[in-house]
């Protein structure tokens, strides 16, 4: 959540962050009406326990007429106590509703827009020319049962649409891809994670998944649990309640889980192959840092994502998202996108954001320095989102008789094999 203070302070940066995001200015003034009337109504509530325990004092002294007068402004300062404390908690939770209902406020260098309104900033690689190379690109399921390596009709059979099974050489694709990013991940420093695939609505709110995005999550009611869509969200709340020494930082996390979506609103789109799905596996990069060292740390993230990319020799540009695309948490958000030959176009793979102090807000997370506890900063970035990475590795290495080009990073996860064969000749014509 937003810092209040600065909210006081500085209304107009509050609102015009609401209008580049595309959400309701109002909300700051209804936020700003509840906490002056908390404030308010705290200092009444004080003032009034202040006479209280005065009076307390003075009625063991008093006699008579005098002590009767005591005893019955006592009563009215009980009641006008309890009065005050309601009005006090009343203010307090209806500030609070508000407080968690505006988004992060904008980096002042984002550009302002919706979905597509972002930027491109850098190209790496180039596009196959399939024409001059002489044959018409497969498109990643083709490939994928040519290989025996997807499934997405037993998938469907079993589980409904946008499932599938990733089948021999598809399985130890994916195997072979979390192993690299969790290699690369480790390298850099990073400690690697298995987190749970169920959180707490606390975890889930926490992170800013609750809200803008509550129809694309899965809840279990019986259980009040919610499936993770990232495992962004129980490294987040890793460290839920926790004052951090300042002197740890940056604290670095790689995490491997699946990862649950309903894709709501997607009807129709992407509905071929394993590109967007119900459910996948990624590796997700998670780090928590000081305010100061937050945009630094957003720029290794990004190059840690770059590294990752150019290693599997796919053609990608990177796009800085316009401030409507963010997300409740972001306050800036870059995403890698994979040349993708089938669609003709750049499509996403990976996606950094720095969150500033939003989310350990929410979380109450702090850290400790000298000077005392404060929130810190936290950021996220995809390393390997793992279906769409096939989908680009399949579609960018093909060659023309349906096999499949291993990059070299992959090669020692995959026995050192070099190329991916179709199950049979006959197949690939």
């Amino acid at each position: 959540m937003i810092d209040l203070r600065l909210l006081r302070e500085d209304p107009d940066r509050v609102r015009a962050s609401q209008r580049a995001r595309g959400e309701d200015v109002a909300l700051v003034d209804s936020l700003l009406s509840a906490d002056e009337r908390r404030r308010s109504s705290g200092t009444r509530f004080d003032q009034l326990r202040a006479e209280q325990k005065q009076l307390g004092k003075l009625i063991p002294k008093a006699q008579g007429e005098e002590k009767a007068e005591l005893l019955r402004r006592t009563k009215e300062l009980a009641d006008a106590v309890k009065a005050a404390d309601a009005e006090q908690q009343e203010a307090a939770d209806e500030a609070q509703r508000l407080l968690l209902q505006i988004g992060n406020l904008v980096h002042p260098d984002a550009p302002v827009g919706g979905e597509e309104d972002f930027v491109v900033l850098e190209q790496h690689g180039t596009p196959r020319d399939f024409a001059a190379e002489g044959f018409t690109p497969r498109d990643h399921l083709e490939l994928g049962e040519l290989l025996g390596a997807i499934d997405t009709e037993r998938g469907a059979k079993v589980s409904g649409s946008r499932f599938y099974y990733l089948t021999g050489v598809g399985a130890l694709l994916e195997f072979a891809l979390v192993q690299a990013a969790i290699s690369q991940a480790t390298a850099a420093g990073f400690t690697p994670m298995l987190t749970p695939n169920l959180v707490k609505p606390a975890a889930m709110a926490g992170t800013g998944y609750l809200g803008q995005v509550e129809d694309d999550v899965y809840r279990l009611e019986k259980d009040d649990l919610y499936l993770v869509g990232t495992s962004e969200v129980p490294l987040a709340a890793y460290h839920m309640d926790e004052i951090l020494d300042a002197g740890r930082l940056p604290l670095r996390y790689a995490g491997f889980s699946s990862c649950y979506r309903r894709e709501a609103g997607s009807y129709g789109k992407d509905t071929r192959g394993i590109f967007r799905v119900h459910q996948f596996d990624k590796v997700e990069m998670f780090v928590f840092t000081t305010p100061e060292e937050a945009e630094a740390e957003h720029q290794r993230l990004l190059a840690w994502e770059k590294q990752w990319l150019s290693a599997l020799e796919l053609p990608f540009q990177v796009v800085e998202l316009a401030s409507g695309d963010l997300g409740a948490s972001a306050s800036r958000k870059f995403d890698c996108e994979a040349w993708i030959p089938t669609q003709g176009k750049y499509r996403e793979l990976t996606s950094t954001s720095n969150t500033d102090s939003f989310q350990a807000r929410r979380l109450n997370i702090r850290a400790r320095d000298a000077e005392g506890t404060r929130p810190l900063a936290t950021l996220n970035g995809t390393l390997c989102a793992v279906t769409r990475t096939i989908v680009a590795v399949l579609e960018n290495h093909q060659q023309a008789d349906g096999s499949v080009r291993v990059p070299e990073i992959l090669r020692p996860y995959l026995g050192g094999r070099e190329v991916l064969e179709p199950l049979s000749a006959a197949s690939a014509k």
